[in-house]
């Protein structure tokens, strides 16, 4: 008996933005499908309008398993994920020791091609980087719905990360901005 699935489905019960008060909490399961949706359409943009030449279904794959760790470790708060260099140092370290025990709840056959998706690759730089970029157009996303909620909570969060998305400098994440985030601030009726 192997527990991975088992334990990717836990993700649903690992909550984000835990040091701020939500008026919807969001769990690592359903941020890493819009992750991935996003990761997904940041390479077709790549590749359509800009001449890129990236696998999208691989960057959308890779995007529904990087916060797979999390399961293990939890979502650990950013301000204090970041606080100093030794404390990003070491969590990364755990991080990699949750990702490895989970890849050691899958049949051996199946590792080698799991390890692909959870374990971070230098070869896979370009693919991390729109991934990178869509987490953080989702954090925006979610600031933007809690501000429309009438959340202030989010409010220097999302300044914040808004101006960290408009500093990575890659025309596919300043065409979806422009093109695609818009509309998260309409209403339903607005929509329609």
């Amino acid at each position: 008996m192997y527990h991975f699935f088992s334990y990717m489905a836990k993700m649903k019960h690992i909550k984000r933005w835990g040091l701020m008060r939500n008026t919807r909490e969001e769990n690592i399961l359903e941020h890493s499908l819009q992750a991935a949706m996003i990761a997904h359409a940041l390479a077709v943009i790549k590749n359509t309008l800009f001449g890129g030449n990236v696998d999208a279904a691989h960057v959308m794959t890779l995007a529904a398993y990087h916060e797979a760790g999390e399961v293990i470790t939890g979502d650990l708060a950013t301000p204090i994920k970041y606080f100093n260099p030794e404390i990003k140092k070491a969590y990364k370290e755990i991080e990699s020791v949750a990702e490895h025990k989970l890849i050691g709840m899958l049949p051996e056959a199946l590792r080698g091609e799991y390890e692909k998706l959870i374990l971070h690759r230098e070869d896979d730089a370009e693919a991390y980087a729109l991934i990178k970029a869509a987490d953080k157009i989702c954090a925006y996303l979610k600031c933007v719905e809690e501000l429309s909620a009438g959340n202030m909570e989010f409010k220097k969060a999302e300044a914040a990360i808004l101006t960290a998305i408009e500093k990575i400098d890659r025309p596919e994440v300043a065409y979806f901005m422009e093109t695609f985030v818009p509309s998260f601030k309409l209403t339903l009726d607005e929509l329609n």
